[in-house]
């Protein structure tokens, strides 16, 4: 998984460069990378925060490469978490050789009851116990995939990430989401194009008691929408109607008359009463929009 030797610079000094946030970063996605590593090398033995996304598993395959001291990956399995991603981060886990702890936790109460802050409790509690059994193991140093990038959104688990004393690798490299893919594809790893994911919980709008029934319910959906060949796809839960969100190029196939009946059929047999269609199409953060106007 060794990257090609960066044409563009070539007297680079290997220093981890974190450049100031107002100063613009004129670095190569392949200098920023050398930079990763070096700061890996200086973390000892190492626990990869690995939920099976494009940036924690190329944070894992980067921590393996540099190497690290001694390196262990910990997934969170929750009832919000998609069977099908927990599936496809072990099968990675196993090809790349890296020992595997998957630690199944129960849903806390300010997720369950859907708070706007509730990345925060969720963050905040699973790296509370990463970190303990990090202690009983001897291991020095807890990271993240959090990249140079999401600083620009609505992030409340930020606060959890620096409360729990986690490294943030990607982004002390200074790697944004479009660098993390391209350097993913270079290094063949499978999921460079992977859409963005995100917790089942997110599709339940905020203050709405969350119900494992309804988790499963939005999981078949959104899975069987993958299958037809939405590869980026929401299925917002309101009450009893599913409002599916797909990339805006895709709205009009998927109300193409065989699709749309064949789709609403399907989810009405999973239990869903009416199943509309979001016309303005996915866009990230969505059912956050009234926060971040509101927090203006």
């Amino acid at each position: 998984m060794t990257l090609p030797t960066d044409p563009d610079r070539t007297n680079h000094n290997g220093r981890s460069s974190r450049t100031d946030s107002q100063t613009p970063d004129s670095r190569t996605r392949h200098e920023k990378y050398r930079d990763l590593l070096e700061i890996l090398r200086g973390l000892g033995k190492t626990a990869v925060a690995y939920s099976g996304g494009v940036d924690s598993t190329f944070l894992l395959a980067a921590a393996k490469e540099a190497p690290v001291e001694e390196l262990v990956a910990m997934t969170m399995k929750r009832p919000y978490i998609p069977q099908w991603e927990l599936a496809e981060a072990e099968e990675f886990i196993q090809q790349l050789g890296v020992e595997h702890q998957v630690v199944e936790l129960p849903v806390d109460e300010e997720v369950r009851n859907n708070v706007v802050n509730r990345c925060y409790y969720c963050k905040s509690s699973t790296f509370g116990y990463f970190r303990e059994q990090l202690e009983k193991m001897g291991f020095d140093t807890l990271v993240d995939g959090t990249n140079a990038d999401d600083t620009q959104e609505y992030r409340p688990g930020l606060r959890a990430i620096r409360e729990n004393k986690v490294r943030s690798p990607l982004q002390e490299a200074g790697l944004t989401k479009p660098e993390i893919r391209a350097l993913s594809r270079e290094m063949g790893l499978p999921d460079w194009d992977k859409p963005a994911n995100t917790c089942l919980v997110t599709r339940i709008p905020y203050n709405t008691l969350v119900r494992d029934e309804d988790l499963r319910l939005i999981e078949q959906a959104e899975y069987y929408l993958m299958k037809q060949g939405f590869r980026q796809v929401r299925v917002r839960k309101h009450d009893d109607l599913a409002r599916i969100e797909v990339e805006p190029e895709m709205v009009a196939r998927l109300l193409e008359p065989g699709t749309a009946s064949t789709i609403t059929s399907h989810l009405k047999e999973l239990g869903f009463r009416y199943v509309s269609l979001d016309l303005e199409g996915y866009k990230t953060g969505k059912m956050d929009q009234a926060i971040l106007k509101n927090s203006k």
